[in-house]
């Protein structure tokens, strides 16, 4: 049932992004009176689930569900109609209207994208409003990871400043480390003193190349609050408010410590608990995803503050999400030329993992808006067969006068296309990998 929650949530996002970015295109070009063949959620190679014409127009639903299209008359696209193009060009031709008409009918799908994007956050700010945690808020401070120890944090270290600022949220340290160039934390000890720690200004790099994405997690008491039904947990006989005493014989002080020895066991767990003053022991194995189904009570040890947003308020905070989740989006792009990047690239699985397993709006528009700005961003690239190959070309005509020939817009959209699949392999190859690793 989670499994159709979920996909149900992907395949609903992805169809609303890929209508919206083909109408992107579409309203340009019937403005520019440039006749639009076809208007097709999903492609329909051989045949199609269902289709309709209406005036020049056949709408319709493929049945390979990787994107969409719009074919537009006399435009060499993902379509390859060679034998359009060997005739000569119509007044209503993509081919045959002015550089600049051709260069807004491209753009639109990437700018309906990202307006889409700043459009949901306004809206996700003013219906649910949003949560943070100030510093004083993180009530047991954070336990931190053994390499970032060398440059003087300590456990039980509560941070109050990134970069000399009091932040928003304390617990986006970790994103404001990979992706925003934090080069001095300031942190409280637990003996009194305030420190100001200076960090390597390559320390996204470091934490990408170590694996260490988390370096700081807030220290939580190991108290279960929550027993996963038919998990390996509440199979075993733990039930919530289980305190846990240790793991395989290793005393356990934080929730962090009890998740660190499950992750790393690979054999038979034995948990110490207290239940109700009485110490009990416990034996289980965890599933393959090193998860054994429960969850602690972060409720106890941070206290998470709430603001409602007027719709005027919201405007400007949304803009901000948007912008800054594009800044975020863009940073971590240049992690994908790595030799690990090549690895960690995702396809259709690890998108739709992203979603809940419950149905959640709130959810829901936030992942959906997050991908409208990523879809705007990718289509953006400088690579033929995309949205931002077709831009290059016109800029570039633009600029010197100069429109490259057919023949070799023919050629630069079937390298484009063979990179794009060759990518496409990779990336849901990966998903394939991990699902049976």
């Amino acid at each position: 049932m989670e499994i159709v929650i979920k996909a149900s949530q992907f395949i609903l996002s992805l169809s609303f992004l890929i209508v919206l970015h083909e109408l992107g295109h579409f309203i340009p070009a019937k403005l520019f009176k440039t006749r639009v063949e076809k208007f097709y959620l999903f492609f329909d190679y051989k045949f199609s689930l269902f289709k309709k014409k209406i005036g020049e127009t056949e709408y319709g639903i493929g049945w390979i569900p990787l994107g969409g299209y719009v074919k537009i008359s006399g435009m060499i696209d993902e379509s390859m109609d060679t034998e359009q193009m060997k005739q000569p060009a119509k007044p209503w031709e993509f081919r045959s209207k002015p550089a600049w008409q051709r260069l807004i009918i491209m753009l639109g799908g990437v700018i309906v994208n990202f307006i889409l994007g700043i459009l949901i956050y306004i809206m996700i700010t003013f219906v649910w409003g949003v949560d943070f945690i100030k510093p004083n808020d993180v009530k047991e401070g954070f336990t931190v990871h053994e390499s970032f120890k060398q440059y003087g944090f300590k456990d039980g270290d509560k941070i109050t400043k990134f970069n000399g600022v009091e932040p928003s949220n304390v617990t986006d340290v970790n994103k404001h480390l990979f992706l925003r160039g934090i080069t001095s934390l300031e942190v409280l000890h637990t003996d009194g003193t305030k420190e100001t720690i200076s960090i390597p200004e390559n320390i996204g790099e470091i934490m990408w190349e170590k694996g260490i994405m988390q370096p700081f997690e807030v220290r939580i008491p190991p108290v279960i609050d929550t027993v996963i039904v038919n998990s390996p947990a509440e199979k075993a006989g733990l039930l919530k408010n289980d305190k846990i005493l240790a793991v395989n014989n290793t005393p356990v002080f934080y929730w962090n410590d009890f998740t660190k020895i499950i992750v790393n066991s690979e054999n038979e767990i034995n948990i110490t608990l207290e239940r109700d003053g009485v110490t009990k022991n416990i034996s289980l194995r965890a599933g393959k995803d090193k998860k054994i189904g429960v969850a602690p009570n972060r409720a106890s040890v941070v206290h998470v503050q709430h603001k409602n947003y007027s719709f005027l308020e919201s405007i400007p905070k949304g803009n901000s999400i948007a912008i800054w989740t594009l800044k975020d989006y863009i940073t971590q792009f240049k992690y994908v030329f790595t030799k690990k990047g090549a690895t960690s690239i995702g396809g259709f699985i690890a998108i739709g993992s992203i979603f809940p397993a419950t149905w959640s709006w709130q959810a829901f528009w936030s992942i959906t808006a997050f991908l409208s700005i990523m879809l705007g961003f990718m289509n953006l690239l400088p690579i033929p067969a995309l949205d931002g190959g077709h831009v290059m070309f016109t800029l570039y005509e633009i600029i010197t006068g100069r429109k490259p020939n057919d023949k070799f817009l023919e050629y630069a959209q079937i390298a484009g296309f063979i990179l794009l699949i060759a990518l496409l392999i990779l990336a849901n190859g990966n998903d394939v990998v991990k699902l049976f690793s």
